[in-house]
């Protein structure tokens, strides 16, 4: 008899877990159907609609290279993007300790913002949600077990802003009309393989250094200092690679990101792009 009501309670259990997940997800997607919806609502209208070659002239050697490599001449310029992802991050600080994710990003390049929605599986059966978030000129994080316990929540600091807008900034490699002068992005000469780029939204202002390899197309960007929270400001540096040509533009699909250390650095993000879509200026 008391096997049996083992038995029972053994069920009963995992079907509260059962219902518990799928809880959490529908609330989770609740909430990202929300941050979306208002990325959509904040798009501005995006001038100039195609790429003409006249607006590079004058930029320095190796961002000119660049834009003429994974840019047809009359690209129709970027307004939105739908990507999904997959790899392995890093949510150890101290040691190497990979954790398999897939994600879906949705980005806007005008008012600049993007909702990125990972997975990161904890253990078999136990996801870390996290929404990673610029929205509005304000960055956010959220990350929370099962999408029903909050363990990290940070929200409009201007540390926040500056890092999510790095980011935002970094990735324009999957959206590169986003890099041009006319949506506001200011380039200065380093040398033949590097460039600074500028970049202001609102209050915020940030810098990435580009290094562009052999072939014209950007290697790795690196921030002086992207605040990993209100007190610390590191050296933050990413990679990238594997480079295709998506609806006439030349993309990388690969990448890497972390933090650079004075020993090196420590990445915390591989990841591959493994489905993107975009919608363009009509």
């Amino acid at each position: 008899m008391w096997i049996k009501r083992i038995e029972i309670v053994s069920v009963l259990i995992m079907v509260c877990l059962g219902i518990a997940v799928m809880y959490g997800s529908y609330r989770w997607q609740s909430d990202t159907d929300r941050l979306r919806a208002k990325l959509t609502d904040g798009q501005r209208t995006i001038k100039p609609q195609f790429y003409d070659p006249k607006e590079i002239e004058g930029l320095p050697a190796p961002v000119q290279r660049f834009f003429k490599t994974v840019l047809k001449d009359g690209q129709a310029t970027v307004t939105a993007v739908k990507l999904s992802q997959q790899g392995h991050f890093n949510m150890n600080e101290n040691k190497a300790k990979w954790s398999p994710f897939t994600a879906t990003q949705l980005v806007v390049t005008q008012r600049p913002g993007f909702d990125w929605d990972a997975r990161i599986q904890m253990a078999p059966g136990v996801n870390a949600f996290v929404h990673d978030t610029y929205l509005l000129g304000e960055g956010s994080l959220h990350a929370s077990l099962l999408g029903l316990f909050t363990v990290a929540k940070m929200h409009g600091a201007p540390e926040n802003n500056q890092g999510e807008l790095l980011r935002f900034f970094a990735e324009a490699t999957w959206y590169p009309t986003a890099l041009l002068p006319s949506q506001g992005v200011r380039w200065e000469a380093i040398d033949d393989t590097s460039a600074r780029a500028t970049l202001t939204d609102g209050a915020t202002t940030v810098s990435l250094v580009f290094q562009f390899n052999a072939e014209g197309t950007i290697a790795t960007c690196r921030a002086e200092a992207r605040y990993r929270d209100k007190l610390t400001a590191m050296p933050w540096v990413g990679r990238f690679w594997e480079y295709s040509v998506r609806n006439g533009m030349l993309i990388p699909l690969e990448g890497e990101v972390g933090w650079e250390y004075p020993e090196g650095t420590r990445l915390y993000f591989k990841g591959r792009t493994t489905d993107i879509h975009y919608e363009f200026a009509s």
